[in-house]
């Protein structure tokens, strides 16, 4: 399985979203809080030029933001087919 980081804050919804998923599918990851984590915010900004997180990398790929379909694409992960 490709590594995963998360840059987080401890107040975003996101985040907890995010990590609440990787929990959920058994992915190890490691976290960096930038709120309390000057030189991690600073490698985020300087990877995403801007503060937003959750910033979530997967192998080489970075998104900011949550968002599951992307993550579970680039993790190989088979996305449960939505109710019609």
């Amino acid at each position: 399985m490709k590594p995963v980081t998360i840059y987080t804050t401890d107040t975003c919804h996101y985040c907890n979203m995010a990590k609440a998923y990787f929990k959920e599918h058994n992915i190890a990851y490691t976290e960096y809080n930038v709120g309390t984590n000057a030189e991690k915010r600073a490698e985020m900004v300087n990877m995403t030029h801007q503060l937003g997180v959750p910033v979530i990398v997967v192998g080489d790929s970075a998104m900011v933001g949550f968002q599951e379909s992307k993550v579970a694409e680039l993790l190989g992960i088979d996305q449960m087919p939505m109710a019609a």
